[in-house]
Formats: C-alpha cells, structure tokens, sequence
C-alpha cells in the first residue's frame, strides 16, 4: 500500500456513502479490515476516540488524498496569536493548550486551567486554522492509562 503514515487526517474525497469527504479520520496501514480508515465515535477529554473497525481505502491514490492534520494533545504557543482576523482571543506565548478536533476535522484549541490544584481541560475550545496552528509546538508529557498507585485525580 501507500507511503502515508498511520495518523490523524481529514479526508478530501469520499468513500462511497461510507465516508464522507470533510470528515475527521484515523489512517491505518495495517488496520482490521485492512489499509483503511476509521471514524471517531466519541470524544473523551477532548479527544477522539475512534471505532473498532474500519472502512477500507479503494487505493493507493485515495490514501494520498488524506489531509495530514497535528496529533492531539498538548502543546504551548510558540509565537503569540489571535484567534481570527476578529481577535475574539489572545493566546500568549508560552501558554499550555491542548489541541482536539470536531468531527469535520476542524481544529479547537482549548485553554487547561490550573483549578484547586488540579488540571482542568475546558469542554469549549476556540477553532483557529493552519495559520495559528504554526505557532504552537508539541508538549512532552507521559501518558498512562490508569492512575498510577498513590497518585490521586484532582
């Protein structure tokens, strides 16, 4: 099959009646049913989460149709910015933002707030488009799937 790496994409053209064009998408090479892609069917803390199987891709030519998008997750802000040309927000430099994405593949920043102690990941974001999206630099942050013993949620 094709070069393109497993990740995060927004389809440019459509499967059938199967996947729609302008759609959020995860990209596996080695997916079940095969080469494909799979929509979210949920979100969990602002990420998606997608479904158990696939749709997969009629060829090669379509998986290069595939718009790569960022990974989720954290990130800070680079180089200052406004949100739109309306500047509804300021995002400063250095600022902690965690990254998602609406089922059309639009990207929202949302801002955590430090709140008693604990982080707090707003269930509102603000959408930005590729412009912002290049001033903002991934975060190193381990991730665990459950609480590590002694450790406590805030």
């Amino acid at each position: 099959m094709s070069e393109i790496p497993c990740g995060l994409y927004r389809t440019t053209e459509p499967i059938d009646d199967r996947v729609p064009a302008g759609a959020l998408v995860y990209y596996h090479d080695h997916g079940d049913p095969g080469p494909g892609v799979y929509l979210p069917r949920a979100w969990k803390n602002n990420r998606a989460v997608f479904g158990d199987k696939g749709t997969t891709v009629p060829d090669e030519q379509y998986a290069e149709t595939l718009q790569p998008l960022l990974a989720e997750g954290f990130y800070r802000v680079s180089e200052p910015f406004y949100c739109c040309e309306k500047r509804c927000q300021h995002f400063e430099e250095d600022m902690l933002l965690q990254l998602g994405y609406n089922g059309e593949g639009q990207a929202i920043l949302f801002v955590p707030e430090l709140v008693d102690g604990g982080l707090a990941l707003p269930a509102e974001g603000t959408f930005v488009d590729e412009v912002q999206l290049s001033k903002i630099r991934p975060l190193k942050i381990a991730e665990g799937e459950s609480v590590p013993e002694g450790a406590t949620l805030q």
